[in-house]
């Protein structure tokens, strides 16, 4: 997919996230969207989040499960972004009718770590150091 695609698409969900507007999905346009090219679209996404002001905190892994990877016919784990925006506090009130379009809830396991990891060559003793 060429950049002016790319910076289109995730653009566009950038809007549609301000403007708490759905979209049709991207696959469904007759798009062939590749994994990198996924990454890429959600990279300009990020990138429209922090010149708005957004901070990246954390990043997130999702889609672990097998169960879920065959639900959504999917082969491997996917990756994203936490930002400052995205964290509630215990007992602090989520804004849902100002933020969100379908809220929905899933429990999610965080770490915080003392330092970066850097790879390749991490091993488990530098995840438990970290």
């Amino acid at each position: 997919m060429d950049k002016q695609k790319i910076q289109q698409f995730g653009d566009e969900l950038y809007e549609a996230m301000v403007k708490r507007e759905a979209v049709s999905p991207l696959t469904s346009r007759g798009e062939d969207i590749s994994i990198e090219d996924a990454y890429h679209i959600s990279l300009r996404m990020l990138e429209r989040r922090q010149q708005a002001g957004a901070r990246v905190i954390g990043k997130k892994i999702g889609v672990t499960s097998k169960a879920v990877m065959n639900m959504l016919n999917v082969h491997q784990p996917d990756f994203g972004y936490l930002t400052d925006d995205m964290v509630f506090n215990s007992g602090e009130a989520v804004p849902i009718s100002d933020r969100l379009i379908a809220p929905r809830a899933e429990g999610e396991i965080a770490f915080i770590l003392k330092k970066d990891l850097a790879g390749p060559g991490v091993t488990n003793a530098d995840v438990l150091a970290a």
